[in-house]
């Protein structure tokens, strides 16, 4: 695998879940006509599928380079949290293909691109249509999967070897929203990895954590923490 096979409205998804991809170009269209403007009209219209393709597998490699230092993706059990199109999923799965993952994703695409931690937890860009289609396209079994809603509050009670939420958990959306359900889900052995603003704040809730990357950004600077060891 070398690039993932996508069409319009999925590389769109993916170019809205991850800004990091827009072109020099894309960046002056969001900043001079909004975030609304962005996010209904030009971005629907205005995108190369095969270029954002290219970058949202470069990008989810190095996210998988910079794990594999850390976990030993063997035959495990995977909860992603809030992954948008589970590129990194993926490439675990195409490189492993005997775990399974449990998938928490919301299922619409809100109207306007926002930053931080909405006070309703009502920011997504996302179809669970297209994310069934797009692992299912890229070489991922039906079997292999799951996908929850989250907004049915019908979460996965397991014992989970792995929890993935990268800038999600707790950098748009406020870590005690999965509290009470993180203690259900851990066994002794559980690692969570996600992005934090605040990563001493974690230093309280569980027994190890290490800070495995750091972000310097104009809107969020955060780091990339590994978390073991309930102690709440």
């Amino acid at each position: 695998m070398k690039n993932f096979n996508l069409d319009r409205e999925i590389a769109r998804l993916i170019l809205l879940q991850r800004i990091e991809l827009l072109s020099p170009f894309q960046r002056k269209i969001r900043k001079f006509f909004g975030r609304f403007f962005f996010t209904n009209i030009f971005s629907k219209y205005f995108i190369n599928s095969k270029n954002i393709g290219k970058k949202y597998f470069e990008e989810m490699e190095k996210e998988f380079n910079l794990l594999s230092d850390y976990i030993d993706f063997k035959k495990k059990n995977f909860l992603s949290i809030g992954s948008g199109m589970c590129g990194l999923e993926l490439l675990i799965n195409y490189k492993f293909d005997q775990n399974f993952f449990s998938i928490i994703e919301k299922n619409y695409v809100s109207k306007k691109i926002y930053y931080g931690w909405d006070k309703d937890n009502l920011e997504a860009y996302n179809s669970l249509t297209k994310l069934n289609f797009f692992l299912q396209s890229n070489g991922m079994n039906k079997n292999s999967y799951k996908i929850y809603d989250f907004d049915k509050n019908n979460f996965p009670i397991d014992k989970f070897d792995y929890i993935i939420s990268l800038y999600s958990l707790d950098y748009h959306y406020d870590f005690n929203i999965y509290r009470d359900y993180l203690k259900k889900i851990f066994h002794e052995s559980t690692i969570l990895i996600f992005d934090t603003i605040r990563p001493d704040y974690f230093l309280k809730l569980f027994n190890y954590v290490k800070v495995i990357r750091s972000e310097q950004k104009n809107i969020h600077s955060s780091k990339r923490i590994i978390c073991k060891g309930l102690r709440f």
